[in-house]
C-alpha cells in the first residue's frame, strides 16, 4: 500500500505547477515557522514519511515495551552501583545521579531513534536526556499538511499527522504535581534552559511561545543567567518552577562552577527539572549493551525478551576480554577486527555523528585504526549492524526539485513511557543525523483501508 502511495504522491509532482506552488510554500513557511536549525532549512524536502497505521501500532508496542525493560535498568543502577560502572558513568555523573528529582520517570521525555523495512524494526539508540525535534515536528505537520500537493494528495489518502507539544506540556505538568505531591495552586513558570546560540534556538522559541498561548509564562535561559537566591531559582526577575532542561550534562559540567544556580536550585528541590541528572542513567549508549548482556536477563519479563531480541542490535562496550554474542563465548577484540562489514564502533556519550566509525565503509587498515582509538579511549561501543532504511524523496536542491535516495531513521517520542509522536531524519549517507547534516520532514500515518 505505501509504495503505491509514495508512487501517487511522486506522480502528483510531475505537475510543474503545483510543484513549484509547493515548493515555494514550503520555502516560504519554513522560514515564517522558525524551522532553521544553524542558519539552515531542515526541511528540504517536498514530501513527508508515510507510515501504515498497522506499522505505527506495532512500532508503538515495541517502543513501549522496550521503555519498560529501559525502566527496570535504571531502577536497578539506582541500588547497584556495578551497574552503573557498566553503563559508564563518571564520578561527577553519579553525584547528579544520586539526587532525587523529585518524581519517579527516569526519562519523562524520551526519542529511539530506529529503521524500519520490511523485514526489521530496530533501534540503534536512544536519547533520553534532552530529545530535540519535537516542536520542529509539529510545525512541519502543520506546514506539509497545507501544501498544495499534499492537499491533493489527502483527497485520495486518510493521512493522520501526530503533535508532540501538548503531550510534552503534560509531562512537565505531570512531573510537577508529583513533584509538589499536590495540585498547583496556580499555572506554574516554565525555563526553557540551555547553552547560548545552541543550533535548536529556534525550536525553543516555538516551545516558549506553544507554552504561554496555553497559560503557562515562559521564558529562554542560558545557565549563566540563572540565579538561585531565598529559595528561589530566578532568570532575571522571573520565578522559575519548571526547567524544561535542554542542557546537556556534558555541557554543563564544564561551566558548572561559573553556573550553579541551577545544581543548587535542583538540590535544594526548589525547581521540577524535565528530563532530570538522573536521565543520564539511559542515555549512555551502553544501555543497549546491559540490555542485550546475558547477565542481566533476570531484569525482564518475557515480552521484554522478546522485543529486546528484536528490536535491540547486539552492543558491548569496546575492551580487551571475553564475553557472549548469542549465545557463543567471543574473544571481543578478535571479534570486531574480523567483522568490520556487520560492526560500527561508536562513543558511549555523545552526539551529532561525532566519533563514529561504519565498519563497513571502513578500509581494514582504517578500522584496525578505529579499534585502536576505540580501545584508548576507554569509554567506546561495539554494535551490530542493523538493517537500514532507504527511499526516494523529492529533495530541494537550490531552485529545482531532485528525486534522491534518503537514508530513512524513524525517531518514534515517547511521554511517559508512550508513544505520541515522530518524525524521521534522512539523510544521503550513512549518518541519518541532523547534526551532521542531514534533514527532517514531518511521519505522517496513513489508514490502508483508505489508501
Amino acid at each position: 500500500m505505501l509504495p503505491q502511495a509514495v508512487a501517487d504522491y511522486h506522480e502528483l509532482l510531475a505537475d510543474s505547477a503545483l510543484a513549484d506552488a509547493s515548493r515555494a510554500m514550503l520555502d516560504a513557511e519554513l522560514d515564517r515557522a522558525r524551522l532553521i536549525f544553524g542558519g539552515r532549512r531542515l526541511s528540504p524536502y517536498l514530501r513527508p514519511h508515510f507510515v501504515a497505521a498497522s506499522d505505527f501500532a506495532r512500532i508503538s508496542r515495541a517502543c513501549e515495551t522496550i521503555w519498560r525493560a529501559i525502566q527496570k535498568v535504571k531502577d536497578a543502577a539506582i541500588a547497584d552501583a556495578t551497574l552503573v560502572d557498566e553503563l559508564g558513568l563518571t564520578e561527577k555523573e553519579r553525584e547528579l545521579v544520586r539526587i532525587d528529582p523529585g518524581y519517579r520517570a527516569v526519562s519523562p521525555t524520551a526519542r529511539l531513534d530506529s529503521f524500519l523495512t520490511p523485514e526489521a524494526y530496530s533501534f540503534v539508540e536512544l536519547n533520553g536526556e534532552s530529545p530535540a525535534g519535537i516542536a520542529y515536528a509539529d510545525a512541519a505537520f502543520e506546514i506539509f499538511a497545507r501544501l498544495p500537493v499534499m492537499q491533493r494528495f489527502a483527497a485520495k489518502h486518510r493521512v493522520r499527522p501526530m503533535f508532540g507539544r501538548r503531550r510534552l506540556l503534560d509531562v512537565l505538568l505531570d512531573a510537577y504535581r508529583e513533584f509538589l505531591g499536590h495540585q498547583p495552586a496556580r499555572p506554574p513558570q516554565i525555563a526553557i534552559v540551555d547553552l547560548k546560540d545552541v543550533p535548536t534556538q529556534k525550536e525553543f522559541e516555538l516551545f516558549r511561545d506553544f507554552f504561554e498561548r496555553e497559560g503557562y509564562p515562559a521564558r529562554i535561559c542560558a545557565p549563566e543567567e540563572l540565579e538561585f537566591r531565598h529559595g528561589r531559582l530566578r532568570c532575571g526577575e522571573f520565578e522559575i518552577d519548571i526547567v524544561y532542561k535542554r542542557l546537556l550534562v556534558n555541557e554543563y559540567l564544564p561551566i558548572i562552577e561559573r553556573a550553579p544556580a541551577l545544581l543548587d536550585a535542583y538540590r535544594a528541590r526548589a525547581i521540577c527539572m524535565v528530563n532530570s541528572f538522573r536521565s543520564k542513567l539511559i542515555h549512555k549508549k551502553a544501555l543497549f549493551a546491559v540490555l542485550t548482556d546475558e547477565r542481566h536477563a533476570a531484569l525482564f519479563d518475557r515480552e521484554e525478551h522478546e522485543a529486546i531480541r528484536a528490536h535491540i542490535p547486539w552492543t558491548r562496550r569496546v575492551r580487551d576480554g571475553w564475553t557472549e554474542r548469542h549465545g557463543e563465548r567471543i574473544d571481543l577484540l578478535d571479534f570486531i577486527a574480523r567483522e568490520r562489514a556487520r560492526l560500527v564502533l561508536k562513543p558511549n556519550d555523545d552526539y551529532g555523528g561525532h566519533g563514529i566509525f561504519i565498519g563497513w565503509d571502513s578500509t581494514p587498515a582504517q578500522w584496525n585504526r578505529a579499534i585502536e582509538l576505540a580501545v584508548e579511549n576507554g569509554d567506546y561501543l561495539v554494535q551490530e549492524r542493523v538493517p537500514t532504511a532507504r527511499e526516494v524523496f523529492p529533495m530541494l536542491i537550490e531552485d529545482r526539485v531532485e528525486f534522491l535516495e534518503q537514508l530513512v531513521d524513524l525517531d518514534p517520542l515517547l511521554f511517559n513511557g508512550k508513544v505520541g509522536s515522530a518524525f524521521t531524519r534522512l539523510s544521503s549517507t550513512e549518518l541519518a543525523n541532523v547534526s551532521a547534516g542531514g534533514g527532517m520532514v514531518p511521519t505522517f500515518i496513513i489508514d490502508e483501508e483508505n489508501g
